[in-house]
């Protein structure tokens, strides 16, 4: 019944979002318009798909009223060292939120966030110890 499951976020400026996802690995995968200031932008990694949707045209288009900063939704990507790219991604403007820190005593989480305030986690797992 169901198939391609993705996750939307809602973006004041959808280029400035975009173009933070590409720099973590995402491809671009769907643009519309084509040519101009996108309204929407569809990225993948490694088979996961996210878009980012401009809240303008969210609202004019099909009459929702999304919330377009803050902490509503996380992304989760997995990393085979977690230091280095909290490191790597808060160097290139990323906000620290929660430095790398193990969890469980299985994982290492850092958390981060996207241009609208969506927190990233970075995440690894740790080997048995």
């Amino acid at each position: 019944m169901f198939r391609s499951p993705q996750v939307i976020l809602f973006s004041e400026d959808v280029t400035r979002a975009a173009a933070f996802y590409a720099k973590l690995g995402f491809t671009e995968t769907f643009r519309v318009p084509a040519e101009g200031e996108p309204i929407h932008v569809d990225l993948t990694l490694e088979g996961y798909r996210i878009g980012i949707a401009s809240v303008a045209s969210t609202r004019d288009d099909h009459g929702l009223d999304p919330v377009p900063s803050g902490q509503r939704a996380a992304v989760i990507l997995w990393t085979d060292d977690t230091a280095a790219a909290y490191a790597k991604v808060t160097a290139d403007g990323a906000p620290a939120l929660a430095a790398p820190h193990i969890w469980l005593d299985r994982l290492l989480i850092a958390w981060t966030a996207d241009p609208d305030g969506n927190p990233i986690q970075l995440v690894q797992h740790l080997p048995a110890g």
